[in-house]
């Protein structure tokens, strides 16, 4: 039984000229090689979110319901990322 399974895929030309690049600069053997890695990253990403669902916006939403007086208003939220964003950008 095979182990891969072939696709043919169409890219945008700005990716598909970064894949053809990746293997120009032999940082990877082959097209095959670049699509494998990315698919990898993604797959990385997909487990990272997943975490970060279960482990922390699900405990905090059990916080909220165990104790809903202790919540941040989004308002008050919004007004911290604005100021950390305004912050960053006069540095």
């Amino acid at each position: 039984m095979r182990s891969t399974q072939q696709f043919s895929i169409t890219l945008p030309t700005e990716m598909a000229e970064i894949v053809e690049q990746k293997v120009r600069s032999g940082d990877y053997a082959s097209v095959s090689e670049v699509i494998r890695d990315g698919m990898r990253a993604l797959m990385e990403r997909d487990a990272a979110v997943e975490r970060w669902l279960r482990e922390d916006v699900v405990a905090g939403h059990a916080a909220y319901l165990a104790d809903p007086s202790q919540a941040v208003p989004s308002s008050d939220i919004l007004d911290r990322i604005k100021r950390r964003r305004a912050s960053a950008l006069d540095q």
